[in-house]
């Protein structure tokens, strides 16, 4: 590797492990797959949280959400964490995040003001003027949506003004917009507007600026599908017939064993109380039989298989502009000098379990992710990998590509001879975390080659899987008398685990 390698991050947003078309044949995904034809899949990759700050966060600082400290959604990456840009840009690296960053909370507050918050992500002016190093970023031009949210503003804004989308407000919702607040499915939004088009557009700019500058870059190309709310422009919203879609579904009785919280999500009027310190919602923690989408308080049969209809036309429309990419790749004759990874910040339900969303649900739906890379002629080419890999391994795995060194308070993984093909594995486990209360929501999961284990904090209830015998994990074994013996050494693993992750700032000095 006598040239360092350009580093292309391309992340959707809250996507299903199992909705990629080569693995998937109800959906179409042509350039996901042209990456798999072309690159390795890991089919054992995990987020670190379920949501998407802690995610994003992990992503950027190759450390786990209870070190980097933005822990739960409504907390703040601070400005003073160590990000794997700055290795970059000190390297001579152009630096670039363009999309979703959601590094910050949508509020400020007077100890920890946010400028991913209102009212200054849709001060246009602001951002026409802002050119500051955001998280190690020299350039980034961020938005903030999923669809129709009223938080539009940034530079996706100025963008559709720019398009000559001086109407733009009429897609979206109020107060910012004058959009209809029933309307459901079908986004009126031309696809020319639509922020997959920003993205690719401008993605495609820098990518062109570095090829002519004749500089390495780090860049993140940030989608925001398919989080819902399930909107897309046409055709893509009538792209499948939802009578034709496979439609997971809660299997009768599979809570009965579970913590007690599963089996509150699927009566009518879940009482949740008990475990709302704050006061503040958990994420996810509700009824599941009611999902407030546009009028609609509670979904029917036709609206459970409308949705996944939509939610794979939103992934199939993304992966388009994934494609606009790659080709300009090709064009500027970089795909060969350019390590490309796509993944997902973390994945989805769509009925599985009785469950839609996101929460504090650690199932292989929720915290397995899609997850691909492509560097020509050294990443092997279509290969499968069930080597465990994690979204903190991303930055330490890069620096060690090209041939930088990795901070010592990065607790990620170096998965680089793992990509290559040269080693079977670089970790035995992963560890994922959910915390959205101080103390009362706070858990976390194990998961080795076979098992997974999840413990919450001063509770004696918890979970135990066996994915090999039960990969639809269906049948909780925490409680099983059979079992115990297992359960106190995954207990034992986990708690190794926890240990061997404590992160180390600096290296001991012999003779100190």
């Amino acid at each position: 590797m006598s040239r360092r390698p350009n580093i292309l991050l391309i992340t959707s947003d809250q996507q299903h492990w199992n909705t990629i078309g080569a693995f998937q044949p109800e959906l179409s995904t042509p350039n996901l797959d042209r990456l798999v034809r072309e690159g390795t899949t890991f089919d054992r990759a995990y987020c670190p949280n379920p949501t998407c700050t802690p995610s994003r966060a992990s992503i950027v600082t190759g450390t786990y959400p209870s070190q980097h400290g933005a822990w739960t959604l409504g907390t703040k990456l601070l400005e003073d964490r160590h990000t794997v840009g700055e290795d970059f840009l000190a390297a001579g690296y152009r630096t670039a995040l363009i999309g979703k960053a959601h590094f910050q909370p949508l509020k400020s507050t007077e100890a920890y003001e946010s400028v991913e918050a209102y009212p200054v992500l849709q001060d246009l002016d602001y951002w026409k003027r802002f050119n500051e190093t955001f998280y190690g970023f020299e350039h980034v031009e961020l938005a903030r949506n999923h669809t129709n949210e009223a938080h539009v503003g940034q530079h996706y804004a100025l963008w559709l003004e720019e398009q000559g989308c001086t109407n733009w407000r009429d897609y979206f919702l109020a107060p910012t917009g004058t959009m209809d607040p029933t309307a459901t499915y079908k986004w009126p939004i031309p696809e020319k507007y639509h922020y997959n088009t920003w993205i690719a557009e401008r993605t495609n700019r820098l990518l062109e600026s570095c090829k002519e500058a004749d500089e390495p870059f780090f860049l993140w190309s940030s989608f925001f599908d398919p989080h819902p709310e399930y909107l897309a422009p046409e055709p893509w919203d009538t792209m499948y017939d939802p009578d034709k879609l496979t439609i997971p579904s809660l299997v009768p009785g599979e809570h009965d064993r579970n913590p007690p919280h599963f089996g509150l999500t699927q009566e009518d009027d879940p009482d949740f109380s008990y475990l709302a310190e704050t006061g503040f919602g958990i994420h996810g923690y509700r009824s599941h039989h009611y999902y407030e989408y546009g009028a609609k308080f509670r979904l029917t049969e036709d609206d459970k298989k409308k949705l996944v209809a939509v939610y794979y036309g939103m992934i199939s429309l993304m992966d388009k502009y994934i494609g606009r990419i790659l080709d300009k790749l090709d064009a500027l004759g970089l795909a060969d000098d350019t390590l490309v990874v796509f993944t997902t910040d973390h994945g989805h339900f769509f009925g599985q379990h009785g469950l839609q969303a996101k929460g504090g649900f650690h199932y292989e739906d929720l915290i397995k992710l899609p997850f691909i890379v492509r560097y020509p002629g050294k990443v092997p080419a279509g290969a499968r990998s069930s080597a465990i890999q994690s979204l903190v391994d991303l930055a330490p795995t890069f620096l060690s590509f090209c041939g930088l060194p990795i901070p010592h308070g990065m607790t990620g993984v170096d998965q680089r001879d793992v990509w290559l093909g040269k080693k079977a594995r670089a970790r035995q486990h992963a560890i994922c975390e959910f915390r959205h209360e101080p103390t009362t929501i706070h858990q976390k999961t194990y998961v080795d080659e076979r098992y997974k284990i999840t413990v919450y904090f001063n509770q004696t209830y918890g979970e135990l899987f066996d994915l090999e015998q039960d990969p639809g994990e269906l049948n909780n074994l925490w409680d099983a008398p059979e079992h115990e013996r297992l359960k106190a050494e995954l207990l034992l693993k986990y708690i190794w685990a926890e240990l061997g992750k404590e992160p180390l700032a600096m290296p001991r000095i012999h003779h100190a």
